[in-house]
């Protein structure tokens, strides 16, 4: 054999013995995810709703810049202004002569800090207690399942107006309460998963190396347990933003001058809505895509985290 023979080979059989020491795991979990982000961007819907949660995180993040007025500006020439009447007030004015895009605007801000907060919020609490229930339990799962049940029992919406009657309207409130309400499906979903892989074979084995609850519990049953919260995430926002919207149109949502589109839709509600149109439509136009955009996001995560697919 020559030199040029062995140093071939040699480097053969070093490639070739690459993968085992970056570790199977690894390897197989990385090769998984490349997989469910080539399938996800071949979703056409769902990078469709991509694009238009993107494009309103950005307008919310930039609504100081984009919005052409203040949003508690009032002007009363523009008071129930239609749209297109008026270049310098494109979407008309609201029934207090605010420049109605500027309200939309800063509506959006509002509807996806309290959507992205509330779940961030609710899973946290969820997925410590599911996990500490699935994981460990006996009495404590016990306790916390009693605890699901009792939640479970009342009627999300009336309490949250009970809430509310008592906290008065605001963000902060609507967040604290809509959390209160909230944690209960992460927290079922979590301790689901964590039944379901805490005897598995990656666990046992996990276990007999020598490993520790807590390395247990966020290096091998967590990461198992991702794919189906990160879906449950995602359509837990549009259900938020939904609800705050719901509660903003009774009244006791979000208060004044904050704006809000539920608000929006709630206070346009009245005799005059055949004539000034455009005060609930644009609002609820808004809601609906942006649960779209979500909803179609979500479709996208469930198909794409999908090992089953052969594709």
């Amino acid at each position: 054999m020559t030199n040029g023979e062995s140093t071939l080979d040699t480097e053969r059989y070093s490639r070739s013995d690459r993968p085992a020491t970056l570790g199977a795991a690894t390897i197989v979990r990385r090769s998984l995810w490349m997989d469910a982000i080539r399938r996800f961007r071949r979703n056409r819907l769902a990078m469709l709703g991509l694009i238009l949660i993107v494009s309103l995180i950005i307008v919310a993040l930039f609504a100081d810049v984009i919005a052409p007025y203040p949003y508690d500006k009032a002007d009363f020439s523009i008071v129930r202004l239609l749209p297109f009447k008026d270049p310098a007030h494109l979407l008309g004015g609201d029934l207090i002569g605010r420049d109605y895009l500027t309200r939309l605007i800063y509506g959006a801000r509002t509807s996806l800090f309290v959507g992205l907060s509330v779940p961030l919020i609710t899973f946290s609490i969820g997925i410590v207690l599911g996990a500490l229930a699935g994981y460990r339990g006996g009495l404590f799962d016990f306790l916390t399942q009693r605890i699901i049940e009792v939640a479970t029992a009342l009627p999300p919406l009336i309490f949250a107006l009970i809430l509310l009657s008592i906290a008065g309207p605001g963000v902060g409130n609507v967040i604290l309460v809509l959390s209160i309400t909230g944690w209960i499906e992460s927290a079922r979903l979590t301790r689901a998963q964590f039944l379901a892989n805490r005897e598995k074979e990656f666990v046992t084995a996990a276990r007999a190396l020598g490993a520790t609850d807590r390395q247990i519990i966020f290096s091998h049953i967590l990461p198992n347990a991702f794919s189906p919260l990160l879906i449950a995430f995602t359509f837990a926002v549009p259900l938020v933003i939904f609800a705050e919207a719901g509660l903003s149109f009774l009244g006791l949502g979000i208060a004044e001058p904050t704006a809000s589109w539920g608000k929006m839709v709630g206070s346009s509600i009245g005799s005059t809505i055949r004539v000034y149109y455009h005060l609930p439509l644009f609002p609820t136009i808004l809601v609906a895509l942006t649960m779209l955009g979500f909803s179609f996001v979500g479709d996208g995560l469930q198909e794409a985290l999908d090992v089953t697919r052969s594709q």
